[in-house]
């Protein structure tokens, strides 16, 4: 079958940022869109012939789409194999999981994570690379480059190939093989946690409810909850995917998950609740009467992970990213071992997984995971909680005030302020920035003085490379931190984040209301930065 060059022009805008290309479906619509892109990625990676590479998405809207346009460039550009899972469908943390598995040369994740889909929502396009974990910066910023002057690419005239039925098919020289989604990732989960335990403790009457969010964890979710480890079904809500994800929000926070956390705060509600996002990597963790923030859910996670069978012999460090609370810096601490600060993203995190210099890591935007796969993985999260709770035999809130005795309280928030003129948000910053080496010694109200002031550089302790401009830190001398940066997951104008966090010991008030306990910070920023009178917002588009 002849391979078909077909002529092109780039397009200017085709920059990845922390996870992939993310843009409007109506962009990715547009004529060679698509294939510019995935042509781009392979143009930028050496000697893909005869290689494995995995295929697959969350299901949302143009997934199919995207994934037949792919497999025959993939054809097209010399790959001998492509795995892809059925229906289309693979979360992210799976589709890491295969990469390592079957050690395929990388992978192409179909998602847009947490953002809304359908024909009027996201669409992105992600390149993982051999250790199953997001393409660094060397790759993405080479794809980049390449989009740039792009001019053909390369692919088959061929029938789309069948995604339900399981099994090989043939596309030019290159097999395609449909996989189960869930399959090998269940089995990886079996290796990692007490399923017996787990499974005692939903018989002991504990309940729980899990929320798909019409999203990707649905099937993985009904499969090992449910069929393996025995919850009542129905346990799982909202399981079957949707392109349009039912017209929701797939972002597993309090917003979107108003109605789960209104039901765990009745003495009607069940024992646990828990959610994921679109593309399974995020999680929600709330317990009776206790939401458990993301940074404290890290740091939770990293001191019981000896729990878990997988972790028994304990964890080597933990890594979190600039922006999530130094919660887990006292757990590393009290361990003794290696801790590391990284910029937000998870692609930071793999060199350090690859050296064995950490064993967990997080995000503040609900990302949690571990060595078992190079990508957040929001069900682990999820399965690490239930190996707590049916060892400890202590319900959430109390497993949380016991870690906050020990360790003390980070109270922490973030406020986002979403689709803002992206000329105006970067102006802020780029001022923000000129001011910093003027802040050191300022005091504010309650005697917060300010230490320092810096625009965030990690220096990679394995390879050595440097990143820059990761974000804005103005730390204080009580330990209390505002952090302020440009998202790049957003796809229209700007996502402006403002992370606020105080330090509370172990003998210090643990019961205020978090906004409260950071109204001093929150004016502090908003005097330094101007958000209101420059954006003309009065308040965040969301807090978390």
């Amino acid at each position: 079958m002849p391979i078909q060059t077909i002529k092109t022009t780039p397009y200017a805008d085709q920059k990845p940022g922390t996870s992939g290309l993310r843009k409007r479906v109506s962009v990715y619509s547009q004529p060679h869109y698509v294939e510019n892109y995935i042509q781009a990625i392979f143009d930028s990676l050496d000697e893909v012939g005869g290689q494995t590479l995995v295929i697959g998405g969350d299901g949302r809207f143009y997934n199919n789409v995207a994934i037949q346009k792919a497999i025959r460039i993939a054809a097209a550009n010399g790959f001998g194999k492509v795995l892809v899972g059925q229906g289309g469908l693979l979360s992210t943390p799976a589709a890491s999981n295969i990469i390592r598995h079957y050690k395929a040369f990388g992978g192409l994740v179909l998602s847009a994570s947490h953002n809304p889909g359908g024909p009027d929502g996201d669409f992105g396009i992600k390149y993982n690379v051999g250790n199953g974990g997001p393409a660094p910066e060397k790759i993405t910023d080479a794809v980049f480059a390449r989009t740039q002057v792009i001019d053909s690419y390369k692919t088959l005239d061929t029938p789309d190939i069948d995604l339900d039925v399981l099994g090989t098919q043939q596309v030019g020289g290159m097999v395609v093989e449909v996989i189960d989604p869930v399959a090998d990732y269940a089995a990886l989960m079996q290796t990692l946690f007490d399923f017996e335990a787990i499974r005692a403790l939903f018989r002991s009457g504990f309940r729980m409810t899990f929320d798909a969010m019409h999203a990707i964890t649905g099937p993985y979710a009904h499969a090992i909850l449910e069929d393996m480890l025995g919850a009542p079904k129905g346990t799982v809500i909202n399981g079957v995917p949707s392109p349009t994800f039912n017209n929701g929000h797939p972002d597993p926070n309090l917003v979107y998950c108003k109605d789960m956390f209104d039901l765990l705060m009745t003495p009607e509600g069940p024992d646990f609740g828990a959610a994921s996002d679109g593309d399974g990597d995020r999680n929600l963790i709330i317990g009776k009467n206790r939401f458990v923030t993301p940074s404290d859910s890290l740091a939770l996670l990293a001191a019981n992970a000896h729990l878990a069978p997988g972790y028994k012999d304990g964890i080597a460090g933990i890594a979190r990213s600039m922006p999530t609370s130094a919660a887990a810096d006292r757990v590393a601490e009290k361990l003794g071992i290696e801790m590391h600060e990284t910029p937000t993203g998870w692609k930071f995190f793999g060199n350090l997984l690859d050296a064995g210099r950490v064993t967990i890591c997080g995000e503040e935007s609900a990302g949690t995971g571990s060595n078992h796969v190079r990508e957040k993985d929001g069900l682990w999260a999820v399965l690490l909680w239930l190996n707590i709770l049916a060892v400890r035999k202590q319900g959430v809130d109390e497993i949380v005030r016991e870690h906050w005795r020990t360790y003390g309280r980070n109270y922490y928030t973030r406020h986002d302020y979403e689709e803002v003129d992206a000329a105006i948000a970067g102006k802020l910053v780029d001022d923000l920035r000129a001011s910093l080496i003027s802040l050191p010694g300022k005091v504010f109200a309650d005697d917060l003085q300010i230490a320092y002031a810096d625009d965030f550089t990690y220096h990679d302790p394995v390879d050595g490379s440097t990143s820059a401009k990761q974000g804005i830190r103005i730390g204080f001398t009580d330990g209390s931190r505002i952090v302020l940066r440009l998202s790049g997951t957003g796809t229209v104008g700007a996502t402006l984040r403002v992370y606020l966090e105080r330090y509370e010991a172990p003998d210090g008030r643990h019961d205020l209301d978090t906004q409260l306990a950071l109204e001093p910070l929150i004016g502090i920023a908003e005097t330094l930065a101007g958000i209101r009178s420059r954006t003309g917002r009065q308040a965040p588009s969301v807090i978390t």
